[in-house]
């Protein structure tokens, strides 16, 4: 069994209810498995930590994790149209993975949720894209044979999966939001299968 990284970051959810449903994708294909994983925040003053495990969801990424996987989706909320601190924070930390080739040759494909439709969704989801480009990873996106990707009045771009809440306090994925994030994942683990035969 191969695994596929599923790491996000997500403050109010529905980010993470995109890569739920991307590991759903993930482990339909056969001989493949999600792996889950999030985030510390960061602080702005250096003195303030995230506990070392999370109180609850998916454990934070270790580097090893990079190593492990057969392909990588990274998923994020769009903060100005690009990905968030956290995120950003993590990858800036991966130049020995970058040196030494560790993601080079691995598939990886982007999600992100806004709260609106204009809020920057292929911005963030292209600028999620260059450090895995850096790293020599084969970005996948969703094609247009995806029918949901040309039916969608929510969210979907052939960039990567996306959801729209709407500026809503609270919001469920929509259908075609949920068949797009699980081709993604669908996507990705079966070329990251057939690289690895």
């Amino acid at each position: 069994m191969s695994d596929v990284l599923v790491l996000f970051d997500s403050r109010y959810g529905m980010t993470e209810a995109l890569a739920r449903e991307v590991c759903h994708g993930v482990d339909s294909v056969p001989g493949m498995a999600s792996r889950l994983r999030t985030v510390p925040a960061v602080a702005s003053t250096v003195e303030t930590r995230e506990a070392a495990v999370p109180e609850s969801g998916p454990p934070y990424v270790q580097l090893s994790d990079l190593d492990e996987c057969a392909g990588l989706v990274l998923g994020s909320p769009t903060h100005f149209g690009n990905m968030t601190a956290a995120l950003k924070y993590f990858f800036d930390a991966t130049v020995t993975e970058w040196l030494s080739g560790t993601l080079s040759g691995k598939p990886a494909g982007v999600f992100t949720s806004t709260s609106s439709l204009h809020g920057g969704q292929e911005t963030t989801l292209l600028t999620m894209a260059m450090p895995l480009l850096h790293h020599g990873m084969i970005y996948v996106g969703l094609p247009y044979a995806e029918k949901a990707l040309s039916t969608t009045t929510t969210g979907g771009t052939p960039y990567g999966a996306s959801h729209v809440s709407w500026g809503r306090e609270s919001d469920s994925l929509s259908d075609d939001e949920r068949t797009l994030a699980r081709a993604l994942g669908k996507r990705v683990a079966d070329i990251a299968r057939r690289l690895g035969d």
